[in-house]
């Protein structure tokens, strides 16, 4: 191979990793602006609004309370979203056309997302659609987009690429933030109702999310697969795949410890709000603050942490990150009530490792998928992140129920980060890149 060709074979290779990293640039205001601080009160008090004389609307008759209408709904769009991320990463292996389906799924729920900017009145009903609609296509987009990582990425790259990826978007997750909470905290100089300026927030995600799906799907590229056989469908293509995996017991003992421990990541992402508020009595504000500068802290911290793995390997960075949440956690523990500035400090530990420990889970995993069944994999992957993510809010509900303390609850989170990090460090990563068909890179 001539020194042109490769030259041409590395920036097209560029180019394609940069518009990869748009998609996480164009979806993770989603995460951050809808899911994680706007939507949750404000559907909330939509259905509040639509309650009967007790506190409950009654979705297809079925009474329910308004104040658990928001929850339901998320966990309505895990379950969609595990019977549909089988088939299409089924499909997008079987086809190879993996852009079409990145572009249904993105436009799906970025249509979705954008329609919120109808959620009024005593809508609820349109507000629960809506989503279960864009919460479940994103977490299927991802199975299609996290899916190219092994195609546009060599062993050797893929750290330091998933960890750009996971930067891009906690740097868009911040900038929509800002742009967002200078017209809720300063509606009344704008002109508009404080749920206005709620909705208008909540559309212009969606906006978002759709104009720069645009740049992924523009640059990145299908692969002719020579596959002609039929997509099984749902969960027994899920099915087949953990079949599979039985087969490669080193690939599902990671993914069995990558459970766990994002897991216990999950929980303290969404629980976090929770203690702050009940246990330490921050106000709203500080706790909106403490969310972006996680944000802008986790865009140094992937990119620091990839950093460190192509010096120490992958393996051995996540380890010593799962070290760091626990010494997060415990120190959350003994957080004075009403100091903000506290909160701040373990915002900020949580902010340094929470993009790095995800991004390099990613890249790890990529090298222990067989070579053409990333889709396949990466479902279950996928799965394995959103569809089990009830087991650490049911141990936080439990452990509170049980001893009244918040404190309490936050600690038990613990037994993830620790059964995580045994669970990892038993897998011998070397063995299982081999075991999948895959090259060793130098450092892993």
């Amino acid at each position: 191979m001539s020194a042109d060709t490769v030259r041409t074979d590395v920036i097209d290779r560029q180019r394609e990793q940069r518009g990869w990293y748009f998609y996480d640039w164009a979806c993770s205001v989603y995460s951050t602006s809808v899911l994680t601080v706007f939507l949750g009160p404000y559907l909330t008090a939509v259905a509040k609004s639509a309650a009967d004389a007790d506190g409950f609307v009654h979705p297809l008759g079925i009474p329910v309370r308004a104040g658990s209408f928001f929850a339901y709904c998320v966990s309505a769009s895990v379950i969609v979203s595990i019977l549909v991320m089988p088939l299409v990463g089924s499909a997008a292996d079987r086809t190879g056309r993996k852009k079409p389906l990145l572009a249904a799924c993105a436009y799906v729920g970025a249509t979705a997302t954008t329609g919120l900017f109808f959620l009024s009145g005593d809508r609820y009903l349109l507000g629960g659609l809506l989503l279960i609609v864009a919460n479940s296509s994103v977490a299927v987009s991802m199975v299609v987009y996290n899916s190219y990582l092994p195609q546009i990425a060599p062993p050797e790259d893929r750290d330091r690429v998933s960890s750009r990826g996971w930067a891009f978007g906690y740097a868009a997750g911040s900038s929509m933030l800002i742009v967002n909470l200078v017209l809720f905290t300063g509606h009344h100089s704008f002109g508009v109702s404080e749920s206005t300026a709620v909705r208008i927030c909540l559309a212009s995600a969606g906006l978002w999310w759709g104009a720069f799906t645009l740049v992924p799907l523009k640059r990145l590229r299908d692969r002719r697969t020579t596959s002609s056989a039929p997509a099984a469908h749902g969960w027994r293509q899920l099915a087949s795949t953990v079949r599979d995996m039985r087969g490669k017991p080193l690939t599902l003992g990671f993914l069995l410890a990558y459970l766990i421990y994002n897991d216990g990541i999950q929980t303290v992402i969404s629980q976090a709000s929770v203690y702050g508020s009940q246990e330490l009595g921050l106000s709203q504000s500080t706790l909106i603050t403490a969310v972006l500068m996680v944000q802008v802290l986790a865009v140094a911290g992937a990119l620091g942490m990839g950093r460190l793995a192509r010096t120490y390997g992958a393996k051995r960075t996540i380890l010593g990150s799962l070290v760091a949440w626990t010494v997060t956690l415990a120190a959350g523990y003994f957080l004075p009530a009403g100091a903000p500035v506290w909160f701040f400090v373990l915002a900020a530990g949580i902010g340094l490792v929470l993009g790095g420990s995800q991004a390099l889970s990613r890249s790890l995993f990529s090298h222990l998928v067989p070579p053409g069944k990333e889709a396949e994999y990466f479902s279950a992957y996928e799965m394995s992140d959103r569809g089990m993510s009830w087991l650490g809010p049911l141990l936080f509900g439990i452990t509170y129920q049980l001893t009244g303390s918040y404190r309490d609850a936050i600690i038990s989170l613990v037994a993830f980060f620790v059964l995580g990090f045994a669970l990892l460090a038993r897998v011998p990563v070397r063995q299982a890149i081999l075991d999948a068909g895959n090259p060793v890179p130098e450092r892993i």
